[in-house]
């Protein structure tokens, strides 16, 4: 298996009996989950292509449904796995907007030269996403993804510079 694939939700759970299953979402893209839709599924060094046959929100999660797989057992392996998309499914971004797996491992630095840490992963509470940076000591900062505080980002040399507003860095 050699194709790039791009994680965009994470099987939490099952969810009833009908082979539903409970995914946390790692997308900004809402049509991933669009009936009709494939993503992938790797089990077993294997990889499972799952055609989407409902979708539903339920509180933080989305519930998902394949086609053929109607019955708790036939989804229960996929615990704990992540949904993926495979390159060609990736959308074409505009300018200054970046996909997750692009920011994901970026140095952070403030606009005066410190080194923050790396970004371990994004939060998407609302508004606009919260970049979690992962300190050498193993603190965590959150720092909001708005151009008042993310002035740089650049994917090729996985850097991105930030200017702290007052209290941020506490």
């Amino acid at each position: 298996m050699t194709e790039r694939l791009y994680n965009v939700g994470k099987i939490i759970n099952t969810h009833g009996i009908d082979g539903e299953v409970r995914v946390f979402r790692i997308s900004d893209f809402d049509d991933r989950f669009d009936i009709g839709k494939t993503l992938y599924v790797e089990n077993n060094n294997q990889l499972i292509p799952l055609i989407i046959e409902g979708h539903r929100k339920h509180k933080q999660y989305e519930l998902l449904h394949f086609k053929n797989y109607d019955r708790i057992e036939d989804v229960e392996p996929f615990k704990g796995t992540y949904l993926k998309i495979k390159e060609d499914q990736l959308t074409n971004l505009q300018e200054g907007e970046y996909y997750y797996h692009e920011i994901i491992g970026c140095q952070v630095f403030t606009n005066d030269g410190a080194e923050l840490g790396k970004v371990d992963h994004i939060l998407s509470p609302g508004a606009n996403d919260v970049w979690v940076i992962k300190q050498e000591h193993g603190r965590e900062l959150l720092i909001p993804y708005i151009k008042d505080i993310v002035k740089k980002v650049d994917i090729d040399d996985k850097k991105v510079i930030i200017e702290p507003m007052e209290g941020l860095l506490e």
